[in-house]
């Protein structure tokens, strides 16, 4: 049985990196036609499902696999080395699913997730953000709102929302099933086009107590230890994986352009120049990669100790993230930079490098919440607390 009061580390890690790289090729192969679409096809979508993408993220007593923060990492950055989307859809999944069924008690646990290793279980896709409204009526509330950028909705069977409670202003999470949100086929970006990103809204829809869960809490119902980072700190680990992962494969694309390229007439890549940018792109992704998984072994190790997560431990997730993210677009610059007219052709450079614009947008990366790190870390807000990505006395 798992302990859970500590960090639980799952044996099925290595096997999931070799069921992930066995799809590389679909992948790669049906990529193109999944960005015409909008959204993955159902055949590799099941198949990532059936390779345990999503029940990494989900608590071990439920039936999950429940791997540690850096085996989360590891698990997106691997897929979205090959596939971008793919990891982007599969990381959103993963988060909304896992922390709902980490933070509802028993009576959602076992209407949503009733035999999760067997496959028998919700696929929540949704939003966080900008919350809706809840009346409280008896037995739970009324919800109306409209939501945006819902990774994955063509995938799932619910939503995961965040509302806020008429009267006393309390921000809970729910999920609801998809069947009673009114989806908004919206989603038109520069990249992660095969995401299916679409808004939702819905009017007055009854939602059980039981399916709402306080949104700050770090007390999980379900699984271990890892759970008592948050949702918001969850939401970090997926995004950093993701950010690494797309960043190595553009230098993993520049590489091989290398070698197609090198010897031709006034090779670019022939240069001191560009051996020493890549030299130097190369570094400062290692370097953020190594970076990142010393934060969160850290981490890691202050929840095996059953102890509260410091604010300084909280900057640094952030912090870690933020520079992941900017460290894979100065990786995507670079590429751009050199790649010469393979950048803009479709293919692999060209939607990583859209693929890396639009994720780096994510509200998670942005400048106020690095802001808001360097105030804590300089002191200037040393008495301060994070609540969700804000930094408040």
């Amino acid at each position: 049985m798992t302990d859970p009061a500590r960090l639980h580390v799952s044996p099925e890690f290595p096997a999931m990196l070799d069921r992930i790289d066995a799809l590389a090729d679909q992948l790669e192969s049906e990529a193109a036609v999944a960005e015409e679409r909008g959204f993955l096809a159902e055949g590799i979508a099941r198949a990532l499902l059936d390779a345990g993408i999503v029940r990494a993220g989900m608590p071990a007593n439920l039936g999950g696999h429940e791997f540690s923060p850096r085996q989360l990492i590891a698990t997106i950055e691997r897929l979205s080395r090959h596939d971008a989307t793919a990891g982007w859809t599969m990381m959103a999944m993963q988060h909304v699913t896992g922390t709902t069924a980490a933070y509802l008690g028993d009576v959602a646990a076992a209407d949503l997730f009733p035999g999760v290793a067997a496959g028998d279980q919700a696929l929540l896709a949704g939003h966080g953000t900008r919350p809706g409204r809840a009346v409280p009526v008896d037995g739970g509330f009324l919800v109306s709102g409209s939501w945006q950028f819902a990774s994955g909705m063509a995938h799932a069977t619910h939503v995961h929302s965040a509302i806020q409670v008429e009267g006393t202003g309390e921000l809970r999470v729910l999920a609801m099933p998809k069947s009673q949100v009114e989806l908004v086929d919206n989603w038109d970006a520069l990249g992660l086009r095969a995401t299916h990103s679409i808004d939702y809204r819905c009017t007055d829809v009854h939602v059980p107590a039981t399916h709402t869960y306080l949104a700050t809490t770090t007390t999980p119902a379900n699984g271990g230890a890892m759970y008592r980072v948050g949702l918001v700190n969850m939401a970090a680990i997926g995004h950093t994986g993701w950010a690494l992962g797309a960043g190595r494969r553009l230098l993993d694309e520049m590489r091989a352009l290398v070698a197609i390229k090198s010897g031709t007439h006034n090779a670019a890549v022939d240069t001191a120049h560009f051996h020493a940018e890549f030299a130097a792109a190369e570094a400062k992704l290692r370097s953020a990669r190594a970076w990142a998984m010393d934060v969160w072994r850290d981490v890691e190790e202050t929840l095996d100790a059953g102890e509260p997560l410091s604010v300084e431990q909280g900057t640094l997730i952030k912090l870690s993230l933020n520079h992941a993210t900017r460290t894979a677009q100065e990786v995507g610059q670079v590429v751009h930079r050199w790649a010469g007219t393979t950048a803009i052709r479709r293919g692999p450079v060209d939607r990583f490098l859209r693929d890396i614009a639009t994720g780096a947008q994510h509200i998670t990366s942005n400048p106020v919440v690095l802001q808001n790190c360097g105030k804590w870390l300089s002191g200037a807000g040393s008495q301060a607390r994070w609540e969700f990505l804000d930094l408040v006395p």
